[in-house]
């Protein structure tokens, strides 16, 4: 059965003359462990700070549909782990997911753990998007059991969704400092900030400002759920974001199927902005396209 908010998701992006869009930040995760995702999101749990009740909630098989009828070309399945010897369990998942769904990139995942080099090692020519999420996993990007690995990835060029802002909950481990010194140790690696670094937005958007190959998404955003919870962007920041995402550093993403309200309500939180349609194409569409093409 089609999303009854497909038809409008379609001309939304129909309208800017766009071929569908590109979602870098949504989640497909084995059925266990996307239980107990919900679970957090239901009661409100430590690192979310607020109940979410979710607009999307069914099988995989349903979901995938759902994000065929609105016309996304390319979608992640990001995973992330929270304990040892879980990362690699999730990257055969997230593989087998990719070989029966064409239109979800490859995802991986990895955890501080003495392995995780060469099981990174072992996937980087088949892993399209890393998703790394330091809240929940609760380590630091500066543990030195993943030094190696980042200097691997770093190499490859492989894109890494890192949630570290520190919203909705900050942790030890959280905001852009940690970030900050990883880059200058890996300044070569191709970060895509999750949730645009909220709620620290202007420190994760200098970093984008300052490293090639460091981006932004937008997941959540600019929302109403997330002006709620202490996330609006400052406005002094407009001219700034408008620019990075004309230069290709902001890209779609949603966190879908975990959101709160339709689909269509993270695209007109961007349309808001006022920054353009071509801002919104780019944003939307094709700087996603670029970085999934993008050479070493």
């Amino acid at each position: 059965m089609q999303d009854p908010d497909a038809r409008a998701v379609r001309e939304w992006w129909g309208r800017l003359a766009l071929p569908g869009l590109i979602d870098i930040h949504t989640h497909f995760l084995p059925p266990q462990v996307m239980a107990k995702v919900r679970a957090q999101f239901d009661t409100a749990g430590p690192l979310i700070g607020r109940p979410r009740p979710l607009y999307y909630r069914d099988a995989d098989d349903a979901l995938v549909e759902t994000l065929r009828s609105f016309g996304i070309e390319r979608f992640t399945a990001l995973s992330y782990a929270h304990r040892p010897d879980m990362a690699d369990w999730l990257n055969d998942w997230a593989a087998d997911f990719a070989a029966r769904v064409p239109e979800s990139l490859v995802c991986g995942t990895f955890f501080p753990e003495h392995s995780a080099a060469a099981y990174v090692e072992a996937r980087l020519d088949a892993v399209e998007v890393f998703k790394i999420h330091v809240q929940v996993g609760s380590f630091s990007v500066l543990d030195p059991l993943l030094d190696k690995t980042w200097g691997l990835i770093a190499e490859a060029g492989t894109p890494v969704v890192l949630h570290a802002g520190s919203g909705p909950v900050p942790t030890a481990y959280t905001g852009p400092g940690p970030v900050a010194e990883l880059l200058a140790r890996h300044p070569r690696l191709r970060l895509v900030i999750a949730h645009m670094g909220a709620p620290e937005y202007a420190e994760f958007l200098e970093l984008a400002e300052t490293y090639e190959r460091v981006h932004l998404d937008t997941t959540m955003a600019f929302t109403d759920f997330f002006s709620e919870m202490g996330g609006v962007f400052p406005v002094d920041l407009l001219p700034r974001l408008a620019e990075l995402g004309l230069g290709g550093k902001v890209l779609l993403g949603s966190d879908f199927p975990n959101i709160p309200y339709p689909y269509l309500h993270q695209l007109e939180s961007l349309e808001r902005l006022g920054l353009g349609d071509d801002w919104l194409r780019a944003v939307c569409h094709d700087n996603a396209a670029a970085l999934l093409r993008a050479p070493l």
